[in-house]
């Protein structure tokens, strides 16, 4: 952590937002390489880049079912006066042996399929009186079960251009061409081109492993009745979808009681399955808030980098903050306030780049744009803190959603957007051109 970080002690100087998060970012280290199945790799950043071993297609294939024909011997055809060739045979997907197409002659192939030597294009069945089935594959079969069989004849009644609806070999990739940059987030598509040219394995940086928990002796479950006092745990939940958003796995241990032994005891069984701890509640000056008292006690502090600063920042929401590392493998942590918004923000902007840091991404933060702001009056902030209110962002105009409260979860549902005010503005009007922190 940095040397300018303090323990919580009387009155402490602020944090500004920057140098927090600079804080973070040069304490988290990616996580260290391994070599995963395919499947097991989906989301995971890929370590190196992929040369492609094998073209794809791996040859020269049919892109219709129809018949493999030579050029000359379809120029001209037409309904009145049809082209006639000999039937040699079938070619089928995956079938390795093919007839051979010479001069007067086709070869009735399925998509997919090899391109049989000697054949220069493909007729797609609808072309030919290839039966009268419901379909093109149905008319091909028909024409296949004819008394003439393999040496029966066909008719075509359109010319084809050499290599017509001939899918080439190495169309899509060459052999030797990169198919995928180190860097890449192996999504669905790139999973499947990995398998496509052969990769069973590949070496990644594995998705970080997120525990998420609250704290508050006043959370109740989602569906359990809520008595006096009592509000539902949203913040975890939230919490935990956010860091899944984020690329991470999320483990949500949910809400945990105003008990520094307690909070202690969770947050130790959970280090064997964190390389990333977030608690959210329990960080400010309140008499009630455990977390620093059961934080000062996990792990080591006596060795370096151990033990968790708590932090007052120029931030609105958001302003206490928690952050360090516990356990003997020292997991870092990071402990955000307990409103939902407060708790909201701070992800985004402190637990989300921790997470992309983890993955070794070089760009962990969220894109950023200039807007005009559409306001029906000036928005107020106060001096001396950077303000980020929840808007909605279209067209190069945002729109703020509800107010400046941070227990405004409804609004905080219908946001895409921060709007960031800086410090030393106290007031934005309508049309002022701000800067925009753009969360989907």
């Amino acid at each position: 952590m940095s040397s300018a970080a303090t323990r919580t002690t009387g009155q402490e100087p602020l944090w500004s937002v920057d140098d927090h998060l600079e804080d973070i970012l040069t304490t988290v280290r990616p996580l260290e390489p391994i070599e995963l199945q395919l499947l097991d790799a989906q989301g995971c950043v890929l370590l190196e880049d992929v040369t492609v071993p094998v073209s794809l297609p791996p040859f020269d294939n049919s892109s219709m079912d129809g018949y493999a024909v030579r050029v000359a011997d379809v120029a001209g055809a037409s309904e009145e006066f049809p082209a006639v060739l000999t039937v040699v045979g079938d070619v089928a997907a995956g079938q390795a042996d093919q007839p051979y197409v010479g001069p007067g002659q086709a070869a009735r192939i399925m998509t997919g399929a090899p391109l049989p030597p000697g054949s220069e294009a493909v007729v797609p069945v609808e072309w030919t009186d290839g039966g009268l089935g419901e379909g093109p594959v149905s008319r091909m079969r028909a024409h296949s079960a004819s008394p003439e069989g393999a040496r029966g004849q066909v008719q075509v009644h359109r010319p084809a251009e050499a290599r017509a609806h001939v899918r080439a070999k190495g169309s899509d990739v060459k052999a030797g061409d990169r198919a995928l940059e180190a860097g890449t987030i192996l999504g669905p598509p790139q999973i499947g081109l990995l398998a496509a040219i052969g990769r069973g394995t590949v070496r990644v940086r594995p998705r970080p492993r997120v525990v998420v928990l609250s704290t508050g002796s006043e959370l109740v479950q989602p569906d359990e009745a809520l008595g006096t006092g009592q509000i539902y745990d949203s913040n975890s939940f939230a919490l935990c979808a956010a860091a899944r958003d984020a690329g991470a796995i999320a483990y949500r241990v949910g809400a945990v009681a105003d008990d520094a032994e307690t909070l202690r005891s969770t947050i130790e069984d959970q280090l064997v399955r964190a390389d990333l701890l977030v608690t959210t509640g329990g960080v400010s000056v309140g008499a009630y808030d455990v977390v620093k008292e059961a934080l000062s006690s996990v792990g080591d502090e006596d060795e370096e980098g151990g033990g968790v600063d708590f932090r007052t920042l120029a931030m609105q929401p958001g302003k206490p903050q928690g952050f360090g590392s516990i356990g003997p493998d020292h997991t870092p942590l990071l402990a955000l306030p307990g409103n939902p918004v407060s708790s909201y923000v701070s992800f985004e902007l402190f637990v989300r780049p921790a997470i992309r840091a983890l993955m070794g991404l070089p760009d962990v933060h969220r894109p950023t744009t200039r807007a005009k702001l559409s306001a029906d009056k000036a928005l107020t902030s106060p001096k001396g803190r950077r303000q980020f209110l929840r808007g909605t962002y279209t067209d190069g105009t945002v729109t703020p959603v509800g107010g400046a409260g941070s227990h405004l979860v409804a609004a905080l549902a219908h946001a895409d957007a921060l709007i960031v005010v800086p410090e030393n503005d106290t007031s934005l009007e309508p049309g002022a051109d701000v800067e925009v922190v753009l969360l989907g």
